[in-house]
């Protein structure tokens, strides 16, 4: 009878508690005049985000690290062929030519002849804003090189002549630095139509003369990842530089630590992945070695912070008969398993962190084609839904092999708890009591653990699934805007430490259903008088719900959606299992003849039995 009123009481302490907290959000909202005050604010923020933005197409840093040549200024000029040596024979022009078909835009400049916007056609951030993931300056790629005039010479400091011709259906633009007619330097991008991959080739010719074949051939990488997503730190926390290298191994270089260094050898690509897009280099000849580093630029939750994590990539280049020539790819898109699947010849679907081991092969073969059916003909919030009742029936005779675990526990609890008070004082003999009752009455107490550990690829599986399923992007669902991001049902005036300056509506709810659940598979073990080393119950029954409250506040809505539905579909199950599958009688008088038909121990019960005789025997002489 003591049981049922404490957990009554704990039932409506938190509900009082929920109850508190949303009067609090209640009396706490801002007033007509102030949410008219704060989105005329706003408003006059955003203007002048838009004016920023179209006056200034380059960053300071870009404008101080990489002056732009005037061409009108022929002494600036003079100086400029001067510094080049031999390259000086290039025609000096600025601008930039453009390449995009129906999926992506890039724009590749005279200057360094590399990639200084690339825009996605058919995406927007959060904001509404077009997705970049070069632009600004944010990028930068290129070349350095030694010439036998004694010259270090770098492709992001030269000039190169555009020509655009077609291919076909493709796009060709050759971007050459001359030394002269027949004596080049080039970059050659080839776009085809409703693809995200161009063809990239660098080239020389006639140059075996002019390079130092001496000296190496130095490729560098670098680019700063540009925020998209709402939350910049869930979004860093997705953020990562991921490689194929050393016989098609995949690995990443951490996104946590403020800075980490890797050299590794045999590279096939590199992916610089900003969540739910990726820079991607490939190459057909793979990279001997590189020198890869990612640098964290989040510290903590930020509405200005523009940028995620800084990669760079140093590696060498051949040269061969004293001229270059590497064929590689870009790849500019999304991180999505239907479009990276198409190059199935460079493994790019690799480059998605869908787990390690079993965990990403049943979040890329079961869960990931599954939702994908189930999107294809239901809403997407609904598809959750019904993915989560599929998979939590699928797991319904686990939950029953573990409810039935804690029925057989609870029937045995008051001879647990004679054989404790009998033998208080007397561990070794307690413990040797209880594993003789379990034996007898054919209990294992292990045997609750292992359907909840048989669960264990599932849950992460499906952790690592919504996060990172590019599908879930800014699909709404009922109050929730974008699947992929937290949901908001009131903003706060101020950032809570670890919660953040909003409430999120679904990780409410499935806090208050793991409240439930935890209560319904830990209610008879808070009753229980607590063992030596033993968690509290009752405080993990508290602390669950809270972190879940907490840590997902900032995680992706379909995860707390998942979850929610999730408690809730193992709580009816466990009722039905509890009311009208197993009988409680039933399993005492089980048990009572179980305890009455000989046990015989197999090795291991034997073995154990055995080395605690002789502890006790042990002590007992010591005694003496």
């Amino acid at each position: 009878m003591e049981e049922k009123k404490l957990d009554v009481k704990s039932i409506i302490g938190f509900v009082l508690i929920f109850a508190i907290l949303l009067g609090w959000m209640y009396l706490k909202q801002p007033t007509p005049e102030e949410l008219e005050a704060q989105k005329a604010q706003q408003e006059q923020v955003e203007a002048e985000e838009k004016a920023q933005e179209t006056t200034d197409t380059v960053t300071p840093e870009a404008i101080a690290e990489k002056p732009i040549l005037n061409i009108q200024d022929s002494t600036a000029v003079a100086n400029y062929k001067s510094a080049v040596g031999a390259f000086g024979f290039t025609q000096t022009q600025n601008g930039s030519t453009i390449l995009k078909n129906d999926l992506v835009s890039l724009e590749i400049a005279n200057k360094g002849g590399q990639i200084v916007t690339a825009k996605m056609q058919n995406f927007v951030t959060y904001d509404s804003v077009p997705v970049y993931l070069v632009k600004d300056g944010n990028a930068e790629f290129g070349l350095s090189f030694s010439t036998n005039d004694n010259r270090v010479l770098n492709t992001t400091d030269l000039y190169f002549e555009p020509t655009l011709s077609k291919s076909g259906n493709n796009q060709v633009l050759s971007m050459k630095a001359k030394v002269s007619a027949n004596q080049y330097l080039e970059y050659r991008y080839e776009m085809k139509p409703n693809d995200y991959l161009v063809d990239f080739t660098i080239r020389s010719q006639g140059l075996n003369g002019v390079f130092n074949s001496s000296k190496p051939v130095d490729l560098e990488w670098n680019l700063k990842g540009i925020r998209h997503n709402k939350s910049v730190q869930y979004e860093n926390r997705y953020t990562r530089l991921t490689y194929n290298h050393d016989g098609e191994k995949i690995s990443k270089l951490s996104e946590s630590s403020e800075l980490d260094e890797e050299t590794e050898v045999d590279i096939k690509w590199l992916s610089y992945r900003q969540h739910f897009f990726s820079s991607i280099l490939a190459t057909n000849q793979n990279f001997k070695s590189a020198e890869l580093t990612s640098k964290n630029l989040v510290e903590e939750e930020s509405k200005e912070e523009k940028f995620t994590k800084e990669y760079t990539t140093k590696t060498t280049l051949d040269l061969q008969g004293g001229e270059l020539s590497q064929n590689m790819h870009w790849y500019y898109g999304p991180t999505d398993i239907q479009v990276l699947d198409d190059y199935k010849e460079l493994g790019l679907v690799e480059s998605i962190p869908f787990g390690w081991g079993i965990f990403g092969w049943i979040n890329r073969f079961v869960f990931t084609p599954f939702y994908t059916f189930l999107s294809s003909f239901l809403p997407y919030g609904i598809a959750i839904v019904i993915m989560t009742i599929i998979v939590r029936l699928a797991l319904s005779p686990v939950t029953y092999k573990s409810y039935l675990s804690q029925a057989k526990m609870k029937v045995l609890k008051p001879e647990i708890t004679e054989i404790n008070e009998r033998l208080k004082d007397n561990a070794m003999k307690k413990q040797q009591e209880t594993m003789k009752l379990y034996n007898k009455a054919g209990v294992s107490p292990m045997s609750g653990c292992i359907p909840a550990l048989l669960q264990l690829p599932i849950f992460y599986s499906l952790f690592m699934f919504f996060p990172t399923s590019f599908a879930l992007r800014q699909k709404s669902f009922l109050w929730a805007e974008d699947l992929s991001s937290y949901d908001t049902i009131f903003n706060l005036p101020f950032s809570i430490p670890f919660y953040g300056d909003h409430v999120s509506l679904f990780p409410i709810l499935a806090s208050i259903a793991i409240f439930f659940y935890m209560m319904m598979t830990t209610g008879q073990s808070m009753q229980m008088q607590q063992q030596p080393g033993m968690p509290n119950m009752k405080f993990i029954m508290y602390l669950s719900p809270v972190m879940m409250l907490v840590f997902f506040n900032n995680y992706a809505s379909g995860l707390s959606l998942y979850y929610f539905i999730s408690n809730l579909i193992t709580i009816f199950i466990m009722l039905a299992i509890k009311n009208y599958i197993l009988d409680e009688d039933k399993i005492h008088a089980q048990i009572q003849e179980n305890k009455k038909k000989p046990k015989k121990e197999n090795k291991f019960q034997k073995k154990m039995r055995e080395m605690m005789e002789q502890a006790e025997e042990q002590k007992k002489a010591g005694r003496r």
